[in-house]
């Protein structure tokens, strides 16, 4: 039986971890198997080094034009997503696409994907940094907050270690196996997470809450950002006193709950500053602000800048960035 030739195409400022994330189930399930069922080439726009998000540079083996015949392409995104600049990858996908070859996008590699009219009517998933991103600029994309998905000949991957979690699960697929799957995520001292298991972005999660009364409450407050809930109401669909949920706040956040309210619509705030081109204006209201200045006025104590100038400074630094790998 021949080998599967897995491409990884890389873009600039691609993740690092990703990609090894991507490259070393493979390599491990041929040192499983003894023998070589998986191939991986690492592949780029023009060939020769590719710099990583983190700066260090990666020797990939072929040009986009020069590839050899492969099985499955995957796109291992930038971040930031880049505006422009992309567009002989984009053709070259749709050519993949058109050959019938499976196409996968790792991180913002689904975006990428997207831009290209790849993902149109397919489930997809990405880092929960760049979701609102990806479900608002192609509404066709059916867009989820898996770790993978593997929707019939398209595979998209939240990024960071979750790569580890789609190539696991393809190499239950022929030629692999159940067993296969296993025995590398052994080796690779890693929990094989499933296609049904979610990325858990929310303070429930990120501060290891366990009381039912604060899970719901922390619940309310995360699903209504854009029209804040009064805290009397919160604490009455929760069934406790105002004064009750106040202590229990107090006790686990040592905060007050509308501290708490405050910092979660902040932190949404932010991430449409960072990963959006929306106005000031149109943030303020989808995070529930009386006006860009209501805005501004909590923002910049909380992040030591106005949102314009965090925003500015984030395009700065990338850009330094750029300037210091190119």
């Amino acid at each position: 039986m021949r080998s599967l030739v897995f491409g990884f195409v890389v873009v600039p400022n691609f993740s690092l971890i990703a990609l090894s994330a991507c490259v070393d189930p493979l390599r491990l399930a041929n040192q499983v198997l003894g023998h070589t069922v998986y191939q991986s080439v690492l592949l780029s726009v023009d060939g020769g080094l590719v710099a990583s998000s983190d700066g260090i540079q990666v020797m990939t083996q072929h040009s986009l034009a020069q590839a050899p015949g492969l099985d499955v392409v995957f796109v291992i995104g930038p971040n930031p997503i880049p505006k422009r600049g992309l567009r002989t990858l984009a053709l070259w996908l749709k050519k993949q696409a058109s050959l019938g070859l499976p196409l996968g996008g790792i991180d913002t590699g689904a975006y990428l994907m997207a831009q290209a009219g790849l993902l149109d009517g397919y489930r997809s998933t990405i880092h929960w940094e760049d979701h609102e991103a990806l479900a608002e600029q192609f509404p066709k994309v059916i867009v989820t907050q898996h770790f993978f998905e593997v929707d019939r000949d398209r595979y998209t991957c939240s990024g960071g270690v979750a790569p580890l979690d789609l190539m696991t699960y393809l190499l239950t697929q022929a030629p692999g196996s159940r067993d296969l799957a296993n025995e590398v995520a052994n080796l690779l001292i890693a929990e094989r997470r499933s296609l049904t298991d979610v990325q858990t972005v929310s303070i429930i999660h990120q501060s290891r809450v366990t009381n039912p009364v604060a899970i719901e409450v922390l619940r309310l407050m995360e699903c209504n950002v854009a029209e804040p809930l009064p805290i009397g109401e919160l604490a009455q669909l929760a069934g406790v006193s105002l004064r009750s949920l106040q202590r229990l706040f107090k006790q686990k956040f040592e905060r007050s709950a509308e501290r708490v309210y405050l910092d979660i619509r902040l932190a949404h705030a932010r991430l449409l500053v960072h990963r959006s081109d929306k106005s000031v204006r149109e943030i303020a209201v989808r995070t529930g602000f009386a006006s860009p200045s209501h805005l501004t006025a909590r923002y910049t104590p909380r992040y030591g800048a106005s949102p314009q100038k965090d925003r500015d400074k984030r395009a700065q630094g990338m850009a330094s960035k750029d300037r210091l790998l190119s």
